[in-house]
């Protein structure tokens, strides 16, 4: 493809973009084909010369659109958001466009020295401590993850490779082979699956605890689990807390958390992937208090801040655990000026890295913080006016306390009931919602996930709720 036909068909393609995005209410929120659709649409094998690029425009709406489930519609309610806006993808055309794999600072210098700078803007837009800023020189920084799973892993890994360091300098006839069986994390049994899942690929323990009546990780309990480990000739080491749970975005104790880690002398992790965006507003920094006694912290841009998938970000007090646990230097990779500005790829589980902080640079400077301190405002407010309408009819209850972006409710009755509900709803086709279970309730969460949910759209979909319920009610 010559630079004219890519200039038409990236034209047609905005065109289309824009088209699709303003006018995505229109669509059926939920796709309807059924498993292995595709392929008898699709020839056998890759064409052997250049087909027409109108064609291939033709198919997206033909084939793809079909089976998109549509992530951006105001009537998608499921899971939790994933972010977008026409800064984030203007950014990345530019970085695919330059299309550099920035493992090292040489490597492209601009690719590490903007991502230093945007993750200091943003460890200020949501009110980290100043020792987490690369700024303030007191070793602390932050780096672009792929997804919280992977930060996960990173400090989990980070925090094997310091006590490993720290049980043999301090009896030198320790072998990892004696350390490693021993070696015990910890977190909310409501943490996110990728936590189990860090676990089983750093080879540890994790031991998920019980959360209090309001589904939080106290300190007491983090403690005496940890007493008894202890006694048990088990080696603590890690710990997740998580700020906005998948399941009913409860906020563990962080503040008490992060004592008993000082306390006993292991990592603490905050998972915020989440309800991290929502720190850029103050009133709701009250959850992270108690982080500046914390070693990492990681939330979600691409969830809820308009900056598109892949950016998640990570901030670690004293990065060298992890470039400790990670430093594989082959010759071909080292440069002379090492030293004076990060390598990134020591920082994480990949090699190489994409350009991901263009999409920070430009969502930040051409939305700006006000408008995003708004956006999340109104998402939540919205959650707030739907839970307000759950509150006020006799046959539905909330689960649980509405904070963010999530309301967690269910119709008066059985599981079996809910259950019922939820089918309903997700048959009828109009919104599309999942359900969570929590110590043996089974409920439905609604989530706010487009940045275009109106009120109207709320109206919408309440009425969708109440319509099923009736529906359910009757047949009983």
């Amino acid at each position: 493809m010559e630079f004219k036909q890519f200039k038409e068909f990236s034209s047609e393609m905005i065109d289309y973009v824009g088209n699709y995005l303003e006018n995505i209410r229109d669509r059926k929120v939920l796709s309807s084909v059924k498993p292995g659709y595709l392929r008898p649409q699709l020839p056998a094998e890759a064409p052997n010369d250049p087909e027409n690029w109108k064609d291939v425009m033709l198919d997206v709406e033909k084939l793809i659109m079909p089976g998109v489930t549509h992530w951006h519609s105001p009537r998608f309610h499921a899971y939790f958001p994933t972010a977008n806006s026409y800064p984030a993808m203007v950014a990345d055309i530019l970085s695919d466009s330059i299309a550099c794999i920035g493992f090292s600072w040489i490597s492209s210098p601009a690719c590490t020295e903007l991502e230093v700078v945007m993750m200091d803007w943003l460890a200020k837009m949501i009110g980290l401590p100043e020792i987490f800023l690369a700024s303030a020189g007191q070793g602390g920084g932050g780096v672009i993850q792929g997804t919280a799973s992977e930060a996960t892993l990173v400090a989990l890994l980070g925090a094997k490779a310091r006590v490993l360091q720290q049980l043999k300098q301090a009896n030198p006839t320790l072998v990892d082979a004696d350390i490693v069986p021993k070696l015990v994390a910890y977190s909310s049994e409501l943490s996110h699956s990728s936590v189990e899942r860090a676990g089983l690929l750093g080879g540890v323990l994790l031991r998920a605890l019980a959360t209090d009546g309001e589904h939080k990780l106290r300190g007491d309990t983090l403690r005496e689990a940890i007493i008894k480990d202890r006694a048990d000739g088990l080696i603590p080491f890690f710990v997740v807390a998580t700020l906005g749970t998948t399941s009913c975005c409860s906020f563990d104790r962080l503040d008490e958390i992060a004592e008993v880690g000082v306390d006993e002398n292991i990592w603490v992790h905050v998972d915020a992937a989440y309800a991290g965006s929502a720190f850029v507003c103050p009133e709701y920094r009250h959850y992270t208090k108690g982080v500046e006694l914390v070693d990492s912290f990681n939330f979600n841009p691409h969830k809820w801040l308009q900056v598109t998938f892949d950016c998640s970000a990570m901030w670690l007090k004293n990065p060298n655990h992890v470039i400790n646990a990670f430093n594989v230097d082959p010759l071909y990779l080292k440069h002379e000026l090492e030293g004076q500005m990060p390598d990134y790829r020591h920082w994480q589980i990949p090699l190489g890295r994409r350009f991901r902080s263009l999409k920070m640079w430009f969502v930040f400077r051409l939305i700006g913080v006000a408008n995003l301190q708004k956006s999340i405002r109104k998402d939540i407010n919205l959650a707030l006016d739907f839970a307000k309408r759950v509150e006020e009819d006799p046959n539905f209850e909330l689960f649980n306390e509405v904070t963010m972006g999530l309301v967690c409710f269910r119709i008066k009755g059985s599981n079996e009931l809910n259950e019922t509900l939820l089918k309903e709803i997700n048959d009828r086709g109009k919104v599309y919602m999942v359900p969570s279970k929590v110590k043996g309730t089974f409920f439905l969460r609604m989530a706010i996930c487009s940045r275009y949910t109106q009120i109207e759209d709320i109206n919408f979909t309440w009425n969708e709720v109440q319509e099923s319920g009736k529906a359910v009610l009757s047949k009983q």
